[in-house]
Formats: structure tokens, sequence, C-alpha cells
């Protein structure tokens, strides 16, 4: 990585550029420890992006948070989610509408995990992705770097039917190399989703059991009418916008089980 000259910051984040494959991007450098991967959301790296990504940095990792769309800082007003949605779901490198398909835009991802690694030392590193990023984790979990994968809301690919609401957005080629890891080196997979979230059916948590039984765990959290937890009937971004982060709270609940996941698989002791 080289150091970024442009205005954009964030508050205790170095800026970053770093370049694989022909295509350099920002990314956001904070903390000390292995490194984790915090992927945004749409509709980018928002404030709630980066209030996650700080505590990721407090529970003992360095937080290295690439810039792949959106405007960063940007609150996720409707206006900002549909300037933010629109380039995205038509990109080459993300092919949001494609079943059975690695998006290109993992190659360069796991290029970062890899200079990553190498940079911040620790078995390996952890990733997590959300919302249109959420299945990313996954796809990168055919390195070897890569021992911690988190999915929040997988949403890809977009669009309903059977085949969609259960393909989990990568290759099948990668689906198996993630599955001989699994068996082989004992890779955990830990998805999260709210259970009347329609961008992330129970089709796809389905799919995630079959093919990696007791190496996926997945955290469904409800969100039924009248749920005791207040949770909307759209609620869908269980780190970030929907995060109530309250004791006793399940969305609490599941941002804990993050960290220690992260803790755990990347050898951290609890802060």
């Amino acid at each position: 990585m080289t150091s970024a000259t442009d205005e954009v910051q964030i508050d205790g984040f170095a800026t970053e550029e770093f370049t694989f494959g022909g295509k350099t991007r920002r990314v956001f450098v904070a903390g000390e420890g292995p490194a984790v991967i915090v992927i945004e959301e749409l509709p980018g790296i928002t404030p709630a992006v980066i209030g996650f990504a700080r505590k990721v940095v407090d529970a003992g990792f360095t937080v290295v948070m690439p810039e792949l769309f959106g405007k960063t800082g940007a609150e996720a007003t409707p206006g900002v989610l549909a300037q933010a949605a629109i380039p995205a779901c038509v990109s080459k490198e993300f092919r949001a509408f494609a079943l059975r398909t690695t998006p290109p835009a993992i190659d360069w991802l796991r290029a970062l995990a890899r200079d990553a690694h190498s940079r911040c030392g620790g078995p390996g590193v952890g990733a997590v992705g959300m919302c249109f990023t959420g299945g990313f984790a996954l796809a990168m979990a055919t390195e070897p770097e890569m021992l911690a994968p988190v999915l929040s809301q997988p949403s890809l690919p977009i669009g309903g039917g059977k085949k969609r609401g259960a393909d989990l957005g990568l290759s099948d080629r990668d689906l198996l190399a993630v599955k001989e890891r699994a068996e082989a080196d004992d890779i955990c997979v830990l998805g999260l989703r709210f259970t009347g979230d329609r961008l992330v059916p129970a089709a796809r948590f389905a799919s995630l059991r079959r093919e990696l039984g007791d190496n996926f765990i997945g955290v469904e959290i409800d969100s039924s009418p009248g749920n005791p937890w207040g949770h909307r009937k759209a609620a869908h971004s269980v780190l970030t916008e929907d995060l109530i982060d309250e004791p006793g709270q399940p969305t609490r609940d599941a941002l804990e089980q993050v960290l220690r996941f992260f803790q755990e698989r990347l050898q951290v002791a609890p802060a």
C-alpha cells in the first residue's frame, strides 16, 4: 500500500491505496493486531460502518477497510443509497444478478487480504461483508490466509425466485474450494440475518448449512411482526443501521459474537 493524498479522511484511520490487477482503490487502516477486512455495505462507508470498524479495532485488530463504491462518510439516506446502488448493481466487477458466479472484485479483495496478512502478521486474517458485499467473505475463504469469514446479511445475487434465493454468490469451483478448506482446516463461516429480511432469504442460509454442515454458524434474529425486540419489519443491517447496541438485545449479542469469532479464530485475547 502507498499513501493517498486526496482529501477524504476518517478520524483515526490512515488513508492509503492498494493496487492489484491494474485496479487502485482507497483503503482506510487503523488499529493493531491481526487484520480484519471490513467490507462496506450499500451505500458505502457510512458513519454506521465506521462505527462498527472502530469496535473491531477496539477488540484488538487492524481494520483494513477498502472503498469499493459510494461516498465515504455519507449517511445512508434513500438518495445516497440510490446514487450508489445503481452503478454498483450494473458493474461488471460485482455481477450482482449472476447465479453461481464469483464477482471479479473478489480477486482484488483476496490480494488485499494477502497483503494485510503480510503486513499485520498473526495466524491469518478475518473479513466481514455486509449487505451487497455480505457474501464476499465466503468467496475470499478460498485463500489460506482467510481464517474468519463473516457474512452479514448476504444479499447477492439480487432478484426473486428459488434459485436466486438459494444461491451463495460464488462459483461452483470456489464453493468446492471453500468446502475442502472447511473440512481440512476446520474453517468456520459465521452468518447473520434477520428472519424477515426479503433480501436475504432463509433458503440462502439453508444452502450454507447444507454445503458447510457444522462449519456454518447461522445467527437468525427475529424480526417478525410484534417481535419482543422492537426490530422493524424491514430490518436488514445487523451490525450497523439496525443494531440496537444495548445489553440483552440480540443484535448486540450478534455483534459480540462476531468480535469473539475474530478473537478465537485469529488468536487474539479479549480486550
